[in-house]
């Protein structure tokens, strides 16, 4: 019974998402889903060392538990002006 329970209520709950920002160049990404939070820092680490190879500064990270992003990958080209890299 527990087992279904688990089942059930997942197949309700949102993904887990690695949001993460960066300073230089100024950008916003989101990588996933995944589905358990655990999963999600297990990952984490890969995408933190391809930014940084590609010169990213600054970087921040969250896990998040939320819908699917409208935007995997967001780029702030002015302070008040944001365009999406790509679409999912």
């Amino acid at each position: 019974m527990k087992s279904f329970l688990s089942n059930l209520f997942s197949s309700f709950s949102k993904p887990w998402w690695v949001e993460i920002s960066t300073a230089q160049p100024r950008c916003l990404y989101y990588f996933g889903p995944f589905s358990t939070e655990s999963e999600a820092i297990q990952y984490q680490g890969g995408y933190i060392e391809d930014l940084e190879q590609e010169g990213a500064q600054q970087i921040d990270v969250t896990i998040k538990c939320c819908a699917e992003p409208a935007h995997l990958t967001v780029e702030y080209t002015e302070p008040s002006n944001v365009t999406p890299v790509y679409n999912n």
